[in-house]
């Protein structure tokens, strides 16, 4: 089977498997490596293998830069100390404490011959890093609290860095190369500087061509170049390519698309790299499952769950350290956050391509294969699909229950209006008797009510509903009102000049809504949630990614001008403000 077609089986595989995943209402991102696994034992499936090269040159630079253009930096910022302390002395111990409790253990119960607490070390640097590609697929999935979100994302995109580079001076000690801690800390520094230097240089060149330009499709594939560009030339010069595609999208992502995007070029980046992590993530976690050997896995159980307890605990010294160390500082963490970061430092593909890279002749590769890829798996099986049930037992985010009540009152309501209407239609063409009409019209109309003094109960007890319901009409009404737009271009009522303009200024009400929550021409409070948004709100409930684009003939106007926005200068698109009259949609 070529390669072409295999990649497009592997798309139809996950799309599959994110429609039943949606109906069972399990994470994503486990449903995919169970069948990845499930695919893998029959051999149905000729897939690539998850080489480093691979991971490295087509996965990890998209998924990083997208999940850093959406971080807001003022939040990212504000919670400096809590990140940079998990990302780096937090990495250390974490690899320290699982050597500790690991090694001791595999020399008594005899799990491995010969095993020293240097291959301990590099089991430590392996699984280390809190994969970014899992744990920022799965927090936005479950909508956790802003800050919460900031804390995963922040540390995982920055730890996942400081561990390749910590793997890389442990395994140099462990192949017997002769390393000082001085010169360890020099190269550490060295790569992870350099890398920081090569996303900033990128990321602030890319913004400048962005603030230059007003075309959506170039200004996209300038960050695209960004993201993976700046991953290229770093890991040529052998520096931190994960750090500098960080870099690069938190400067792209904070600068360059606040001063140099317009409204509607900001909800097709939006869009563009929303579709861009869906495809790597389904793809990444698909060759995941195919990569490991399910009865290799089942004949060492003991020992992965030995290793993934180990490896757990580790992370609980270190976030447990770090929560007490902040608790008189401003990023102190609130009651059962520390649980949840402990919980939420699932394993990936990075642990996968490490262990994969260990030379042949390294003693017990082929068991550290089995355990890393073990550990991996359970990490994304249990705690994957354990998280959302633990964020709604401590309360951290809203009962699936009462949101699924509120769901099935308001589907009640639209339901029993629709049949009142189609008994109303009937009664006007006479085609069913004035006392049945009267009988069934009562009975929807009482249903009807019910069903509103239901939604209206559940508004009442939980605001979020509210908020939200508000959000998803608001948005539905500029959509209606970009749709009537476009057909008025098509029926040749409106130029098209005329309605570029229309429409930049309905994409600017889009982007005012989620980041301020509210109609910027209407008074009513909403809850801010976009994730360009550069406020100060740490609202614990955030929205979903913006997916509409402008479509049809309409092409943004070539002209621009730069006007004071928030966050800073934004350009718009410039032309007539003709005003024009249209006919509100019909049915």
């Amino acid at each position: 089977m070529n390669l072409e077609l295999v990649f497009v089986l592997l798309f139809a595989i996950a799309t599959a498997v994110a429609l039943l995943a949606r109906r069972l209402n399990v994470p994503y991102t486990a449903a995919l490596v169970v069948a990845g696994l499930v695919l893998g034992a029959f051999d149905w499936v000729d897939a690539p293998h998850l080489t480093k090269d691979l991971l490295f040159a087509v996965f990890l630079p998209g998924l990083l830069f997208e999940a850093a253009f959406h971080i807001d930096f003022k939040k990212f910022w504000a919670n400096k100390l809590t990140v940079s302390s998990l990302a780096i002395p937090g990495v250390v111990v974490a690899i320290s404490v699982t050597a500790l409790m690991l090694t001791p253990i595999v020399q008594g119960l005899d799990l491995e011959h010969d095993f020293r607490l240097i291959d301990g070390f590099v089991f430590g640097g392996i699984v280390a890093a809190t994969d970014p590609i899992a744990v920022v697929a799965l927090f936005k999935s479950l909508g956790t609290p802003k800050r919460l979100g900031v804390l995963v994302e922040g540390e995982s995109l920055l730890n996942d860095g400081t561990a390749v580079v910590l793997f890389g001076v442990i395994f140099s000690i462990a192949m017997g190369a002769d390393v000082t801690i001085a010169s360890a800390s020099l190269d550490f520094v060295k790569t992870c500087g350099l890398g920081i230097l090569i996303g900033a240089g990128l990321g602030w060149g890319g913004s400048k061509i962005i603030q230059l330009v007003d075309d959506p499709m170039i200004e996209i594939t300038v960050t695209t170049v960004a993201a993976w560009g700046s991953f290229a030339l770093a890991e040529e010069i052998h520096v931190s390519g994960v750090l500098a595609t960080v870099t690069a999208g938190l400067l792209c992502g904070n600068y360059g698309a606040r001063t140099g995007m317009s409204p509607s070029t900001k909800i097709a980046a939006a869009t563009f790299w929303a579709y861009i992590a869906f495809a790597l993530n389904s793809i990444v976690f698909l060759l995941i499952g195919f990569e490991v050997e399910f009865g290799e896995m089942i004949s060492a159980w003991k020992t992965i769950l030995i290793a993934w307890f180990v490896a757990t605990a580790a992370r609980a010294v270190v976030i447990g350290l770090v929560s007490t160390g902040l608790r008189r500082t401003r990023e102190r963490l609130p009651n059962w956050w520390a649980t949840v970061m402990c919980w939420g430092g699932i394993r990936g593909g990075v642990s996968m391509v490490l262990v994969l890279a260990l030379p042949a002749e390294f003693p017990h590769r082929q068991f550290l294969i089995n355990v890393v890829f073990g550990v991996v798996v359970v990490s994304i099986l249990v705690q994957g699909m354990t998280m959302g049930p633990l964020l709604r037992k401590l309360g951290i985010i809203s009962k699936r229950a009462q949101r699924v009540q509120y769901e099935a009152a308001r589907a009640d309501a639209l339901a029993a209006r629709a049949a009142l209407d189609e008994i109303q239609d009937l009664r006007r063409r006479r085609h069913i008797e004035a006392n049945v009409a009267d009988d069934l019209e009562a009975r929807y109309e009482a249903r009807i009510r019910d069903a509103d003094k239901h939604v209206k109960m559940l508004h009442l007890e939980d605001a979020i509903l509210d908020i939200e319901e508000r959000r998803r009409l608001e948005r539905h009404l500029i959509l209606i009102e970009k749709e009537r737009v476009m057909k008025a271009v098509h029926e040749g009522l409106c130029s098209d000049e005329a309605a570029s303009s229309l429409l930049a200024d309905l994409d600017a009400r889009m982007i005012h809504i989620e980041d301020h929550g509210v109609d910027p021409d209407d008074s009513s409070p909403l809850d801010p949630v976009h994730p360009f948004s550069g406020g100060d709100d740490d609202s614990d409930h955030d929205g979903g990614a913006i997916v509409t684009t402008t479509a049809g003939p309409v092409h943004p106007s070539e002209s621009a001008t730069t006007v004071s926005g928030r966050g800073g200068d934004v350009k718009e698109d410039q032309s007539d403000r003709t005003g024009v009259i249209l006919e509100p949609p019909k049915d």
